[in-house]
């Protein structure tokens, strides 16, 4: 499963913050933002996780996140 999130996250130290917090919550095999894009873009690849809590996690850290289409 993938999953790619729009977010308005840009800075790099709280995306390796927010990739260790992903990582250690839900079962992952990548978890990567790129800051460049102007969505700035958190993609997650897993065998299960939900896309819901992802976005939870990320709002009570301070950041929108939503599901990009």
């Amino acid at each position: 499963m993938v999953e790619v999130f729009k977010t308005n996250v840009n800075d790099a130290s709280k995306s390796q913050m927010l990739i260790g917090l992903i990582a250690a919550r839900f079962t992952v095999r990548r978890v990567n933002f790129d800051l460049e894009d102007c969505d700035k873009v958190l993609r997650v690849e897993g065998p299960e996780f939900c896309p819901k809590q992802v976005i939870a996690l990320l709002q009570l850290n301070g950041h929108h996140c939503e599901v990009l289409i």
